[in-house]
């Protein structure tokens, strides 16, 4: 019995992607007994180069199961069958990553179609699944959707069958994984770690720092670097002797301990720390054509300091003013001006503002808050549910300092532009 598969996913780093939609068709050589496919919400970002090729969104996926709750689902039709897919090793690591995160063991024998084709039909020019598929006269739509291109991947390894004569091919493509092993002594390292969002601290004998990294689930994200292949992992897996963690709660005030954390440690695995990465800012520019009337420009902030928001590039600039006047479906120009000038400025710019920015504790019973005066980012602080967030003397006590440079303010507001936070609050 084979469950032939394929899997969309977010794209970016190795081992940290997470799977957008799956479609499994079980398959008993002769025909299709039982089929799955789900949209799948990865709790990550996808990359927008696979928006583009997969037509798959951020928006698409909110409403979308978890992986969790669809891993039963997952294990039931693929139980006691072969894994078949059209470049096998990428569709089992992805479903072996994501059961991974679950604490869940999920091995299959495998057998790629990539593979098979090129032993039993030499001629063909490319083993790419829409030119092969298409060389063959096997149609296929919804090209680069699971279900698209795993019903494809059904018919292609239908014929695959049937010109494997010999019945020898078949058999000698099959391939068998081992479980990923963890040294006994990681694995100790890794009973003390929480599933929970912070930063952590990787030491080497010498009680150095080597590694430090923010993370949605430390546990999660220490047991890829304790488990990977690429040379960082392995520096890791050879020299680690201990970890430590702060737990933050707060995505945003992680990924601002990371950046603090690195520049001051300077550990050698996270390498030279990148430059500024805010090159250009949104202008407001105003005209005087008889009447005044204003525009927004997206330009490089060397050249002016006067913005509202800044972004990492020119394109990522135009991006956001194109997709936010979209939104706002508003013929008048000047009017949806007005209105988008107005919304920066209420949630996301930083810079001449005074804001709390609220969102998730460590704990149920708490908040994390970031406390900004007059453009100046304060530091960030945990407080009780019952303290009245707007009081700012109480906040000062409780914070934790950060410094305000342009950098702080750039990955606050770019923060606030791409995800959600329980509430801003101007004061």
């Amino acid at each position: 019995m084979y469950a032939i598969v394929d899997v969309e996913t977010t794209g970016g780093k190795y081992n940290e992607e997470g799977i957008t939609e799956i479609a499994i068709y079980k398959f008993d050589g002769h025909e299709i007994v039982d089929r799955f496919a789900s949209l799948v919400n990865p709790e990550k970002e996808i990359q927008p180069f696979v928006v583009k090729l997969t037509g798959i969104n951020n928006a698409m996926l909110k409403r979308a199961p978890k992986f969790f709750e669809v891993a039963k689902r997952i294990i039931e039709i693929t139980e006691g069958t072969t894994l078949v897919a059209h470049n096998a090793e990428f569709d089992h690591r992805m479903l072996r990553l994501e059961f991974e995160r679950l604490g869940y063991t999920y091995i299959k024998p495998t057998l790629c179609t990539v593979e098979l084709a090129q032993s039993l039909l030499p001629e063909q020019e490319s083993f790419n699944l829409g030119k092969l598929t298409k060389a063959l006269g096997i149609p296929i739509t919804d090209r680069h959707r699971a279900t698209g291109d795993a019903l494809a991947t059904v018919k292609l390894f239908q014929l695959l069958l049937q010109k494997n004569i010999n019945k020898n091919i078949i058999s000698k493509s099959l391939k068998h994984h081992k479980p990923l092993k963890i040294q006994p002594n990681l694995k100790e390292l890794l009973d003390d770690l929480p599933n929970s969002t912070g930063v952590f601290y990787i030491y080497n004998k010498d009680n150095e720092i080597i590694y430090i990294c923010k993370s949605k689930n430390i546990k999660r994200r220490v047991t890829q670097l304790f488990t990977g292949s690429n040379n960082k992992s392995k520096t890791i897996q050879r020299t680690v002797t201990h970890v430590t963690f702060e737990k933050t709660g707060s995505q945003l005030i992680s990924i601002l301990k990371e950046y603090i954390e690195v520049r001051k440690h300077k550990p050698p695995l996270n390498g030279k720390p990148k430059k500024s990465n805010f090159s250009h800012g949104l202008y407001a520019l105003q005209h005087k054509n008889g009447k005044t009337s204003t525009s927004l420009h997206v330009k490089p902030v060397k050249s002016d300091p006067d913005y509202l928001i800044t972004f990492s590039s020119h394109k990522s600039g135009l991006t956001f003013l194109e997709k936010q006047l979209e939104e706002l479906d508003i013929n008048d120009s000047t009017k949806a001006t007005e209105i988008l000038i107005e919304k920066v400025q209420n949630l996301y710019m930083i810079k001449n503002n005074s804001k709390v920015i609220v969102d998730r504790g460590r704990e149920a019973s708490e908040r994390s808050v970031i406390l900004i005066e007059n453009g100046k980012v304060l530091g960030y602080a945990y407080v009780n549910l019952r303290i009245q967030m707007t009081d700012v003397k109480m906040l000062k006590s409780l914070l934790t300092p950060l410094d305000s440079t342009a950098q702080i303010t750039h990955i606050i507001s770019s923060y606030l532009i791409h995800k959600r936070v329980h509430q801003v609050i101007d004061l």
